[in-house]
């Protein structure tokens, strides 16, 4: 990786780290509550069915894992793959204290080189996760590679709006008044002020469609929810 990429690496790292506590609970109160559907939405689009496998790529906490597993079933599988010890810390709680928590593997891993073979799962999800890699292409090229022939990559992330009005109060929202709130909740300043940050690096949804597509991934499209605060790609193996 460039020293760019490392050093983004390392600092995202620790904002995770810092607020892996408090993550879910922030989530939902800074969502309003919509990040519940929008989980359920992003594994609706992957096609999983019963039995199925899925992978989780940057899984965090594990709710969008879990949110796999029901949707697999009893004979379903499940890897959650993150690289924060923190965050998977977390997660653990969550899928020991769930009744899908039995489909679920928890796995300390790197988003830019999977530890999976070819062809080994029949969907991969990253939620709210692509706009801090340190390589988007690069990562969607793992997602796939690791996807059978005929499966879906689907991403789970923060958008930008276009609707007049409901755009200005959203970023005055977004940029004024959540890191405030997230400083509030989480005890730490930082990490919610990078969340911004981090939405005015990525790039709009059209141009992640486009990424996608030059990862190899086909049919890719994109559903914008909530007013377009988030997005949900999806691309075909």
């Amino acid at each position: 990786m460039t020293d760019f990429a490392t050093a983004k690496e390392k600092y995202v790292h620790g904002v995770f780290a810092a607020i892996a506590r408090r993550y879910d609970l922030m989530n939902t109160l800074l969502s309003f509550n919509r990040d519940k559907y929008w989980r359920r939405f992003a594994v609706a689009q992957t096609g999983l069915a019963a039995g199925g496998s899925a992978l989780d790529v940057c899984c965090g906490t594990g709710l969008l894992a879990l949110e796999l597993a029901r949707a697999a079933g009893p004979g379903g599988r499940v890897t959650g793959l993150d690289f924060c010890r923190e965050m998977l810390a977390v997660a653990a709680g969550n899928v020991a204290a769930s009744p899908c928590g039995g489909r679920v593997e928890l796995v300390e891993g790197n988003a830019m080189a999977l530890p999976f073979a070819d062809d080994s799962f029949d969907c991969a999800t990253i939620g709210f996760a692509l706009r801090n890699v340190p390589d988007i292409a690069a990562v969607l090229a793992e997602m796939r590679r690791v996807v059978r022939p005929g499966g879906k990559v689907v991403s789970l992330e923060l958008a930008k709006p276009s609707a007049p009005v409901f755009k200005q109060l959203y970023y005055l929202y977004f940029e004024r008044i959540l890191p405030l709130l997230g400083k509030a909740g989480a005890g730490v300043d930082g990490p919610y002020r990078w969340l911004p940050e981090s939405l005015r690096r990525f790039p709009h949804q059209a141009v992640v469609r486009d990424i996608f597509t030059a990862a190899g991934l086909k049919d890719a499209v994109y559903h914008e929810l909530t007013g377009g605060i988030v997005a949900v790609h999806v691309g075909r193996k």
